[in-house]
């Protein structure tokens, strides 16, 4: 997990190094995808497997109910199990996920509500 979050904070100085002043023709495209563009495949399963899969592998552990391992799965708890509300909640509120870490950036929050606004796309 704590190998994790290095390379989490490690993509993230570089983007913000990567930043720009260059015309808009030099700048490359924004790496956020459009609404209508995240899918499970290319967006969500990398969120799940540094965030989550530590705790909601195949065999749950750790105290966790439900495995997010699949795209089914992971539907299935977006759906019925509050996903989008546990990662949503502030940090050290109980029930927060992921749980005893830092509550996810809102950017990628609001990705798992676009995914879900726009169909689950796999």
């Amino acid at each position: 997990m704590k190998i994790e979050k290095v390379f989490t904070l490690a993509i993230l100085a570089f983007l913000i190094v990567s930043c720009s002043s260059g015309s808009e023709s030099d700048i490359a495209p924004s790496p956020n995808p459009t609404p209508g563009s995240i899918t499970y495949t290319n967006n969500i399963k990398s969120i799940i497997n540094n965030n989550c899969i530590s705790c909601h592998d195949n065999n749950p552990t750790n105290g966790a109910s439900v495995s997010l391992d699949t795209y089914a799965r992971v539907k299935n708890a977006t759906e019925n199990n509050g996903l989008i509300d546990r990662i949503s909640r502030a940090q050290g509120t109980v029930g927060m996920m992921p749980k005893n870490g830092t509550r996810l950036p809102q950017s990628t929050i609001d990705m798992f509500i676009n995914w879900k606004n726009n169909g689950y796309l796999e």
